[in-house]
C-alpha cells in the first residue's frame, strides 16, 4: 500500500504566503522601531542636552508698574542663556514680558528680576528658558 501525499515537496514552489508576510511584518517591525528610537533620541537631545539653563520662580511682588521675580537658576558653569517671564492682569490680558540674560561661571544661584508693567500685574509666570 502507498501513501500519497497532498502537500507538495518542501521548497520546491517556494516560501508560502504566510513565510513572507511574516518576514515582511518583522521588517516592518524593525523599521519602525529604529525610526521611534530616532525620533526619542532627536527630543531627548533637544530637551535635554541643548536646554542648558533652568529656572523656577520661587516667588514675587506685585506693584503697580511691575513685578519683582525671584527666580532660581541652574545651568552649566559658562554657558549663557536666557528666560522667558510674563505677568497678566486680573482679567488675563498680558500686561509684561521681558527676556532675562544669564551668563557667567556660576552654575547654581538665585536673583531677584524686575518685570516692568503696563498695568498691574498679578502674576509672575516663567514660559521658559533657552540656551544661547
Amino acid at each position: 500500500m502507498s501513501t500519497v501525499s497532498t502537500r507538495p515537496p518542501e521548497g520546491r514552489y517556494g516560501r508560502s504566503s504566510d513565510e513572507r508576510a511574516d518576514r515582511t511584518l518583522k521588517v516592518l517591525g524593525a523599521v519602525l522601531g529604529a525610526v521611534l528610537l530616532l525620533v526619542i533620541g532627536f527630543f531627548a537631545y533637544h530637551y535635554v542636552g541643548k536646554n542648558k539653563i533652568s529656572a523656577e520662580v520661587i516667588s514675587f511682588d506685585l506693584g503697580d508698574s511691575a513685578v519683582q521675580v525671584r527666580l532660581k537658576v541652574e545651568k552649566d558653569a559658562g554657558a549663557a542663556g536666557y528666560c522667558t517671564i510674563r505677568s497678566q492682569a486680573a482679567d488675563g490680558a498680558e500686561v509684561g514680558r521681558a527676556d532675562f540674560r544669564f551668563d557667567g561661571d556660576r552654575s547654581r544661584f538665585e536673583e531677584t528680576v524686575t518685570l516692568r508693567t503696563t498695568a498691574p500685574g498679578t502674576t509672575a509666570e516663567l514660559l521658559g528658558c533657552h540656551g544661547a
